[in-house]
Order: structure tokens, then C-alpha cells, then sequence
């Protein structure tokens, strides 16, 4: 195999780079699953403050 055709296989298996992006949430708009969500993040966080 060749040294591109070997670059090529593997940025196939590479997993794609993620960006930060800044989500609204809006309270208003959220069901019954968003807020228990939001309770678990409240959770976790203060936990993590804690340990």
C-alpha cells in the first residue's frame, strides 16, 4: 500500500474534531426531560465543586 493511499485510510478512522458551542436554554421551552436534565447538571456540578 502506499504512504497516501495509507494517510487516506486512516483520517477515515480518525473521529471528527468537535467545537464548543455556546446552546441557549430556554426554560420556558423546556419539558419535562430538560428540567430533569437540568437537576442532574446542577447535581454533578456540585459535586464536582466538592470533591
Amino acid at each position: 500500500m502506499s504512504v497516501a493511499r495509507n494517510k487516506d485510510e486512516q483520517a477515515k478512522h480518525q473521529l471528527p474534531i468537535s467545537k464548543n458551542e455556546d446552546v441557549e436554554f430556554a426554560l420556558e421551552a423546556a419539558d419535562e426531560d430538560d428540567l430533569e436534565a437540568l437537576e442532574r447538571a446542577k447535581a454533578a456540578d456540585a459535586r464536582q465543586e466538592n470533591e
